[in-house]
């Protein structure tokens, strides 16, 4: 009768054990689905779809790819260019589920570019037109990092202006500069004044003397050390309602002197250690950094962590903050992560958002921040 009993027992375990590992890659892939809803809509329960079938993964591309032309509305002039998209559109889910297994803290899938080919996709929305700095660029000091707080975001302290959009013009570098010069304005002066990205595209043509032919060129790319530089040099930005923003090369500055909103007093390129960035961060406001956007253009939410990501940096952002631990439950605890605000618009990311992980320096994030201080415009 024991021994009966002991059998029984075996077998269900055996049963249980079996029906465990079978379910184990469904449990794991449900976990990344974050429980508050009010952060998915209907297009990302639809991409998680998309992505996490690896069998069916173009069944229903044809579906997928009307519900993208809705959403982001989407239009195209001739049938020849709608089945060229299409084309470019598969191509970008299976390229969303190898960035999904790349980086599995993260969610990626169908974003407002998934019609762009990767070329296209750096040509429009990068714009970091070079990554070394002149020997003589000035150096942030070295500051103490013991009593950093554990988390940090300069959007609750009023720095950050809401998130804007550079459209298909490669003009990162001018949103990352004056999003840093907006932050540094708001420590001199108290007050929050969004800043004309299109004086900078217009009117910079500052170039690094270490590197002829690099120059600031407005959609065609340029660097923020660069912008700062040409802000110190004219005196200041003016206020983004004087000089509004167009996201097109316009070939003549019309910049007002008299309109001054925020000028440089000094900047500096901060130290390769994320300690320092953290340090600089809380100390001077949010940073202006490079990064490298390869995961980018998939990417929807959670903290990015790919596990192999170049440092070669195409795209300039704004850090305004940091987590200690966020959402990323396929390893079973949080990631430190850092918050980026991107210029691609709210639509992108989380509400313009990105978040990448902290403290493994990881795609280039380290490579190229710096600094501004602010004097406050009389005028």
């Amino acid at each position: 009768m024991r021994r009966n009993r002991d059998k029984k027992k075996f077998l269900m375990g055996k049963l249980f054990l079996h029906h465990f590992v079978f379910l184990l890659p469904l449990l794991l892939l449900l976990s990344l689905v974050p429980t508050h809803s009010a952060e998915m809509d209907e297009g990302d329960r639809l991409i998680r779809q998309v992505v996490a079938d690896d069998e069916n993964l173009l069944l229903n591309a044809e579906h997928h790819f009307t519900t993208f032309l809705q959403t982001f509305g989407k239009s195209y002039a001739s049938l020849e260019e709608r089945n060229h998209r299409f084309s470019v559109f598969k191509s970008n889910l299976r390229r969303s589920r190898r960035h999904q297994k790349l980086d599995p803290t993260a969610i990626h899938g169908v974003t407002q570019f998934s019609d762009l080919t990767p070329a296209e996709f750096r040509r429009k929305y990068h714009g970091l037109r070079r990554v070394t700095l002149a020997a003589d660029v000035n150096k942030a000091p070295i500051l103490p990092t013991s009593d950093l707080p554990s988390d940090f975001d300069w959007r609750e302290h009023g720095a950050v202006t809401p998130v804007k959009n550079q459209g298909s013009c490669g003009s990162c570098w001018s949103f990352s500069a004056a999003g840093a010069l907006e932050g540094a304005n708001f420590l001199s002066t108290g007050k929050l004044v969004s800043l004309s990205e299109q004086q900078l595209v217009d009117c910079d043509h500052e170039c690094d003397p270490s590197e002829p032919g690099t120059c600031d060129s407005g959609c065609s790319g340029g660097l923020m050390t660069s912008a700062f530089e040409y802000a110190l040099k004219s005196g200041g930005l003016e206020r983004e309602e004087d000089y509004p923003y167009t996201g097109m090369d316009h070939g003549t500055c019309k910049f007002d002197k008299s309109k001054i909103a925020a000028s440089v007093a000094n900047f500096s390129v901060v130290s390769i250690d994320e300690d320092q960035i953290a340090a600089n961060l809380v100390k001077n406001g949010p940073l202006a950094v490079g990064i490298n956007a390869v995961f980018m253009q998939t990417y929807i939410g959670g903290v990015s962590c790919p596990y192999i990501c170049s440092r070669r940096v195409n795209h300039g952002v704004l850090l305004v903050g940091y987590g200690s631990s966020g959402y990323a439950p396929i390893r079973f605890k949080g990631k430190p992560y850092w918050i980026v605000k991107n210029s691609w618009g709210e639509s992108w990311g989380q509400s313009g958002y990105y978040k990448i992980c902290r403290g493994r320096n990881v795609c280039g994030v380290d490579a190229l921040v710096s600094t501004v201080a602010a004097i406050h415009s009389s005028q």
